[in-house]
């Protein structure tokens, strides 16, 4: 089955590298016009120039995602830009402080909200009012795995994530039938951001994820675009786990 967009306009956040960057290859590829936005212009240059023959289809936009006036004006950009807004797929997340909830300092704890959370409301709030309520569109979330569950360090990204999750089942109420949002939980990915998790020990991570390897920002990239696709028309309200199978090892308990 292929996948088209022809005609369609996204908007990604986070879009500079990693996971963002991966998803506005797919959808381009697919026949989208994209927005990409970061706080950096520098990046964002950097990134659209990986778009050798689509520069026509590719736009930049600098843009804090955790302030709302930025959100604002990022999808007023994208609509003055291309015309319309069809999908958002809020990527952008951060995570500055790594151990016990209990220790975290307050401007951390802000930063991660800000970030991780807030800023999908923020931007669906804005592409709904300024676009989708008439017309309709797919929102995609990025959350984690570890928004299913504890574990240790990074307990209050995992929390924002979860909330993340639970914004998804919500607006996916509120917006249907003419908006559609579902989230992607993924696993461990050989990103940036995560860089501190696996790179001094990546081999022993991957003897414990069943496809035995870490997750490729493409392999994230290919399911958004699904989900920001007619392939998945009956669909809003769902985290689709996508790990290699890391929740679904057995946890040797008997009983």
């Amino acid at each position: 089955m292929k996948i088209s967009l022809e005609g369609k306009v996204a908007l990604i956040t986070g879009a500079s590298r990693g996971i963002g960057l991966a998803a506005a290859h797919r959808l381009v590829s697919a026949g989208a016009s994209v927005m990409l936005t970061s706080r950096k212009q520098s990046n964002l240059d950097e990134a659209r120039a990986t778009f050798r023959d689509d520069h026509d289809r590719v736009a930049t936009t600098t843009g804090h995602v955790g302030r709302s006036e930025d959100a604002e004006r990022v999808v007023a950009s994208t609509i003055q830009t291309f015309g319309r807004l069809d999908i958002l797929v809020n990527n952008a997340a951060t995570n500055p402080y790594f151990g016990p909830l209990v220790d975290i300092d307050d401007v951390r704890m802000q930063k991660t909200y800000e970030i991780n959370q807030a800023s999908v409301l923020y931007h669906v709030r804005s592409a709904w009012h300024q676009w989708m309520k008439e017309h309709g569109g797919v929102i995609v979330n990025v959350a984690s795995i570890g928004g299913l569950g504890p574990e240790p360090g990074i307990g209050w990204y995992n929390v924002t994530k979860a909330a993340v999750i639970h914004t998804t089942k919500q607006l996916a109420y509120e917006l249907a039938p003419s908006v559609r949002v579902n989230a992607i939980a993924p696993g461990l990915v050989r990103t940036e951001l995560a860089r501190g998790l696996w790179e001094t020990r990546e081999s022993e991570i991957v003897r414990h994820i069943p496809m035995k390897r870490l997750g490729e920002p493409d392999d994230i990239a290919s399911i958004i675009l699904t989900l920001a696709s007619d392939a998945s028309s009956w669909m809003t309200g769902q985290t689709l786990v996508v790990d290699g199978g890391t929740i679904n090892q057995p946890t040797g308990g008997v009983g």
